[in-house]
C-alpha cells in the first residue's frame, strides 16, 4: 500500500547531452569553453547536493538492446559498459538493493517495467558519469534504459509515467537522489534502422552479435566522418533544430510536463531527427523530480553543435523551495 503522503523532496535533476564525437570532432574553442563552463556549473550543483544515489536515464545505440527483445524501458540491478568510442569499460557501481526497491515501487504503481540483472550499456550511460563524477564507479547508481532509437516507439506519456513512478518510489528510500537524463536534443546521427536493412545488418540489429575490435573501430570512424561531413554541410541528415530544442527546454522549465503527452513520435522525429527521442531521458528525469513537488530550473545552457551532430544542452533543477 502506498503511503498517504510522500516524504519531502530530497532530489535534484540534471539533463546532459552526450555525443561520441566529443574530443574527436570538436567545435571552435569558444564553443568548447562555453560547454565546459556549463558543465562546470552542473558539477558544482551536483557536488553541493552530494547525492547518495543517482538514477540515470539513458538510451542505447545497439550495444546492449536489440530487436530480439526491445523493451521501451528497462531498469538494471547490475550493468557493464562496453567501452565504445573510448568511454570507460567495465562494471557500473549499481546499487542493487536500491534498484530492486525502485523496481518493486514502479511495478506497484502500475508501470510495466522490465528489469535486467546484467545490462550492457554504452557511452550514453558512461559519458554523464564520467563528466559529472569522473568515472563509472564513483557513486551508487541505478541505470534505467529508455529506448530512443528503435522503432516502433511508445507514447511519450508512458515515459512521463515511468519517471513519476520512479520519483515516487525513490522518495520512499529517504536518500538524496539525483535524477540524471542523458541524451539529445535534436539529433540525427547515422544510426542503422531495421526497416529495409540488408540481411547482414538486420541480423546484427536483431541478434546483437558483438563486433570485433576491427569492426567496432571501422564503425566508430564512420560516425566521426559523418560528423565532419555534417559540420561541412555535405550530408542528408536532418539539421539541428534550435527552435524545437528550446521548446523542449521551455516545456521542462515550465514544469507543465503533461504537455509532452501530446507529442507524437512522428512529430518528434520530423522536428528533431531520428534520435530526437533521446529527450525521453530528460522527460523521465524531470518527471521523477516533479513527483514529489514543484521544481525550478536553476541553470540552462544550449548550443547547436553540428560537429557533435547534436543540439547540445545542460540543465539543472531542484525543488521550488530551495534557493
Amino acid at each position: 500500500m502506498r503511503p498517504a503522503r510522500l516524504p519531502a523532496s530530497r532530489s535534484i535533476a540534471v539533463g546532459l547531452s552526450h555525443s561520441p564525437l566529443i574530443g574527436k570532432n570538436d567545435p571552435a574553442p569558444e564553443v568548447l569553453a562555453a560547454v565546459e563552463a556549463a558543465v562546470d556549473g552542473a558539477r558544482a550543483f551536483v557536488r553541493a547536493f552530494d547525492p547518495e544515489l543517482v538514477v540515470l536515464y539513458a538510451p542505447d545505440h545497439y550495444n546492449g538492446f536489440f530487436y530480439k527483445e526491445m523493451p521501451p524501458f528497462c531498469l538494471a540491478t547490475a550493468a557493464n559498459a562496453v567501452g565504445d568510442f573510448g568511454s570507460a569499460a567495465g562494471p557500473l557501481s549499481v546499487d542493487g538493493d536500491a534498484a530492486r526497491a525502485l523496481a518493486r515501487g514502479v511495478l506497484g504503481r502500475g508501470v510495466d517495467l522490465t528489469v535486467s540483472a546484467r545490462m550492457t550499456v554504452d557511452h550514453g550511460f558512461v559519458q554523464p558519469l564520467e563528466v559529472l563524477f569522473g568515472g563509472i564507479d564513483r557513486v551508487p547508481v541505478v541505470p534505467v534504459f529508455v529506448n530512443g532509437v528503435a522503432t516502433p516507439l511508445g507514447p511519450v506519456s508512458r515515459i512521463r509515467a515511468l519517471g513519476t513512478a520512479v520519483g515516487e518510489a525513490a522518495a520512499e528510500l529517504d536518500r538524496r537522489v539525483l535524477f540524471l537524463g542523458s541524451g539529445g536534443l535534436s539529433h540525427d546521427p547515422p544510426v542503422p534502422v531495421l526497416d529495409g536493412a540488408p540481411p547482414r545488418v538486420a541480423d546484427a540489429l536483431i541478434e546483437g552479435h558483438p563486433p570485433t575490435p576491427e569492426q567496432r573501430a571501422r564503425g566508430e570512424q564512420r560516425v566521426v566522418q559523418a560528423g565532419r561531413d555534417y559540420a561541412a554541410g555535405s550530408t542528408a541528415m536532418i539539421p539541428i533544430n534550435p527552435n524545437w530544442d528550446n521548446l523542449v527546454l521551455d516545456t521542462l522549465a515550465s514544469g507543465r510536463l503533461s504537455e509532452v503527452d501530446g507529442w507524437s513520435t512522428e512529430w518528434m522525429g520530423e522536428e528533431g531527427g531520428g534520435s530526437a527521442h533521446e529527450v525521453r531521458t530528460w522527460i523521465a528525469a524531470f518527471a521523477s523530480l516533479a513527483a514529489t513537488g514543484e521544481y525550478r530550473m536553476t541553470s540552462r545552457f544550449y548550443h547547436a553543435i553540428p560537429e557533435w551532430i547534436a543540439g547540445f544542452a545542460v540543465a539543472t533543477a531542484g525543488p521550488e523551495g530551495n534557493r
